[in-house]
């Protein structure tokens, strides 16, 4: 506690402490002896008291004069602080009493051989012998024959003397030496403290004068001097701060004009990258829609192109072209499931599921690919269940999945689980390249690929491991990655654990779906391109179609025919300044609000994403799979049907 004290406290402390210690060191030397000194005259009194009664009792307790015992017992009682006197014979009865005898204290029962003391409180017994007078004789008996003669060591006791004195006048002159000890060690405290004030004081006020003055240039104020704070080296201390505050004042200044060109200069790149970062997101935004929409009427026409008959060679052509399609397509779709993450849209679906369903469907997904890279692809099996969002979880553990089989040259992939406590943790562990220590966290950064400097389009664009990242942040499950070069990596998501409850096993998503026969679909779209591969598509899967560039041309088509759509698609991003959203309203608008709908897009802004949710329309991003637009059609043209 003492290291915490001030300057001025521990001066104090210094300054008291050892004057009053010895104050009381020597009161109490002092008066202890005052107090020894009374006790010790004030027993010799009482002794003398009771030696003289004895002695002067001698014969007339020999003689049995009681008359004369009661003589010298109230004389006795003349003397000051006596309270009782009692003279007794050998046996202990009384012969004489005078006064008052203290009832606490005891009496001898028989006579006393040597003095005795007895102390209370209140009162001071003494006990006397009286003792017969030895007379020395010239009768030619030696001391020693009338021992012999009497038959004793020792002469024979007479009676016994019993002198009370009271201790009050003891008692208050200790109490007066006590209290006047005690006023000297106050009067000396209060001197001390009064001589250490001062004393304090004059050390600690310049102290204090120079730590004001280091507070006021920490809090920034470096006019702040001192002066006429003393000699020696309080004035040295005094110089020393007074030359720091005016190096810290001309450092100020020159950083304070460092500070503001370093900002100004900050301020113009800031604005010079958010000239650019805007210029990059216009160019972006319009190069992804641009480039959707040519790869959403590609998608459309191979799509209606690989359901016609063709030769051997011309079938192997369409596949071709198809996959090359759906691996700028898959690309995309990446690049928009950032956009999604990012923009903070996507809300997951939180439900009860069993692993080994989903762990089978990758595994399937995954396998063609392994083997022809001649690697083991395996699933352990197991009962346990888990609580998460089962369509982000598939997605999460495909991508591991995924890379893994991408990243493993030889050997085999291991999808395992185990349950830790109230988690499940499953791990996809493959024996392939391995990531070195300082690389395990920058490979859940955007377009990394530590193995593919020279970008090879067959091992994807660096956002697997990215989108993985953001979707187990998303829905709070733990991610962590175990590798080493050339030894393999171990990549590891924990589920919170669940018990077992009745789940019905969705089809399969890719399946295809009902029949689209006479599904009478208001199609608009500005782009001639697009509108003709949809129209096209849409045709050959047995819908009737109204197309057109705007909502009024697709009205006025179908106020002709005399017909009502089933359902609208509609281009999000039209002519002038309507958009899709419009189109739809203004289609409900006539043919009822329960008319079902859907948006297409190239944009994948978050606007464009928050505006489509806010409408509760559907929305798919070009280029739209064939397969994925039938089956959102199969389900808005007949929602009580089971696909």
């Amino acid at each position: 506690m003492i290291r915490n004290w001030g300057i001025r406290s521990r001066v104090m402390l210094v300054a008291v402490l050892p004057t009053l210690v010895l104050a009381i060191v020597l009161t109490a030397f002092y008066t202890g002896s005052r107090v020894t000194d009374h006790r010790e005259a004030h027993l010799a009194r009482g002794q003398a008291f009771a030696r003289q009664l004895a002695a002067a009792s001698e014969y007339a307790v020999f003689s049995g004069n009681r008359e004369s015992l009661r003589r010298l017992a109230g004389a006795m009682l003349a003397e000051t602080d006596v309270l009782g006197v009692m003279i007794s014979d050998r046996n202990g009865d009384a012969l004489a009493q005078s006064g008052r005898l203290d009832a606490t204290l005891p009496l001898p029962p028989r006579a006393v051989w040597t003095p005795g003391l007895v102390t209370a409180s209140e009162t001071l017994r003494v006990i006397e012998p009286v003792l017969p007078t030895s007379l020395d004789l010239d009768d030619g008996f030696d001391e020693a024959a009338l021992d012999t003669l009497s038959g004793a060591g020792t002469p024979p006791v007479l009676g016994t003397v019993v002198v009370d004195i009271s201790r009050a006048q003891l008692n208050a002159r200790q109490n007066e030496l006590l209290i006047t000890g005690s006023a000297a060690i106050l009067m000396v405290l209060i001197g001390s403290l009064v001589l250490a004030h001062y004393m304090s004081r004059g050390v600690t006020g310049p102290i204090r004068r120079v730590a004001s003055a280091v507070e006021r240039i920490g809090r920034g104020q470096f006019s702040a001097r001192l002066s006429g704070i003393g000699g020696g080296t309080l004035r040295t201390l005094a110089e020393g701060v007074n030359q720091m505050a005016a190096k810290l004042a001309s450092a100020h200044d020159d950083m304070s004009r460092q500070i503001a060109d370093a900002t100004a200069e900050l301020r113009a790149r800031k604005d010079e990258a958010e000239r650019a970062t805007l210029s990059k997101s216009r160019f972006l935004a319009a190069a992804s829609h641009d480039l959707r929409q040519p790869m959403h009427a590609l998608g459309l026409f191979i799509a209606e192109l690989s359901q016609h008959t063709h030769a051997p060679a011309s079938r192997r052509l369409v596949e071709r072209i198809a996959a090359s399609a759906e691996a700028m397509e898959n690309l995309l779709d990446s690049l928009l499931d950032i956009s999604k993450l990012d923009a903070g849209v996507l809300e997951p679906h939180i439900s009860i599921f069993p692993l080994q369903p989903i762990l089978d469907r990758i595994a399937a997904e995954q396998r063609p690919r392994a083997d022809t890279q001649d690697l083991l692809l395996r699933t352990r099996p197991t009962p346990l269940w888990v609580e998460s969002d089962p369509v982000l979880f598939e997605r999460i553990i495909g991508n591991l999945v995924s890379n893994a089989v991408r990243y493993t040259r030889k050997g085999r992939i291991l999808i395992a689980c185990r349950r830790r406590g109230e988690r499940v943790r499953i791990e996809v562990r493959d024996n392939g390249v391995g990531i070195a220590a300082e690389a395990q966290e920058i490979i859940f950064q955007e377009f990394i690929q530590l193995d593919n400097p020279a970008r090879s389009r067959d091992k994807g664009l660096g956002l697997g491991l990215a989108i993985v990242r953001r979707l187990t942040d998303l829905l709070g499950h733990r991610l962590a990655v175990r590798s080493r070069p050339g030894r393999g990596s171990v990549f590891a998501i924990e589920v919170p654990a669940a018990q077992p409850v009745e789940y019905a096993e969705p089809g399969e998503t890719r399946r295809q779906p009902g029949d689209l026969l006479g599904v009478r679909v208001a199609l608009v779209d500005d782009d001639p391109l697009a509108q003709a591969g949809m129209r096209s598509l849409l045709t050959s899967w047995g819908c009737e179609v109204s197309a057109g560039s705007d909502i009024e041309s697709v009205l006025a088509a179908l106020a002709r025919s005399g017909h009502e759509p089933q359902l609208v698609i509609s281009d999000y991003r039209l002519h002038g300044t309507s958009n899709g959203i419009d189109a739809i309203r203004m289609a409900r608008t006539r043919y009822g609000e329960s008319l079902p709908a859907t948006l297409i897009s190239g944009d994948t802004g978050p606007e464009t994403l928050r505006q489509a949710q806010s409408e509760g329309l559907a929305l798919l991003h070009k280029p739209v799979r064939p397969a994925r637009l039938r089956a959102l059609l199969n389900r808005l043209s007949d929602p009580e049907r089971d696909f």
